[in-house]
């Protein structure tokens, strides 16, 4: 079956594979959820979710539910991190990338946290946007962030072909400190 790429309508399917890796019932936050493509998944998955994005009108279209805390921020005007002290059992990221947050990414996951994370890589500018390389993470890039704070448990530096082709790097990794 052809994997449906980030950009379609759908979660992601590397999402959907390791969504499970979470700890049940634990919170999870959804970062630059966009209008939410994730969001539902993890809900489905009994999580309390917080969904991120500097976007309002993108998250008004989002369910209102008791498990769902939206919030609204723009993560690189250089306001201090929103999140505070909270910890999460999971952190979804999917086509975003801001590297002055892969600290506070990282420390807002929980010992035993799992982090799921794609997004575009160098080689994509040959297929479109984005071109710039500030928003394309660089060769191994993902896994140097992980190593130290996190066990891998899968990644992959590859070129998809759908829905339309790209490159992108994506990983999942849960934070050592737990059980």
């Amino acid at each position: 079956m052809p994997e449906p790429h980030h950009d379609s309508l759908g979660p992601s399917l590397w999402v959907i594979r390791f969504a499970s890796l979470i700890r049940a019932g634990g919170p999870v936050l959804d970062l630059a959820c966009g209008r939410g493509r994730h969001v539902g998944l993890l809900l489905e998955r009994g999580h309390r979710v917080v969904a991120l994005d500097r976007d309002a009108e993108a998250l008004a279209t989002l369910p209102k539910c008791a498990e769902l805390e939206i919030i609204a921020a723009d993560l690189e005007d250089g306001s201090p991190w929103p999140l505070a002290a909270r910890r999460f059992a999971g952190i979804v990221v999917t086509n975003y990338l801001h590297r002055p947050l892969f600290p506070m990414i990282l420390g807002a996951l929980e010992p035993a946290g799992v982090l799921i994370y794609e997004t575009f890589a160098a080689g994509n500018e040959r297929f479109g946007r984005p071109r710039n390389p500030d928003h394309l993470l660089k060769p191994g890039e993902l896994l140097e962030l992980a190593r130290g704070p996190c066990e891998v448990i899968a990644y992959e530096f590859i070129e998809v072909a759908v829905p339309r082709p790209a490159v992108v790097q994506r990983i999942c990794a849960r934070k050592l400190g737990g059980s």
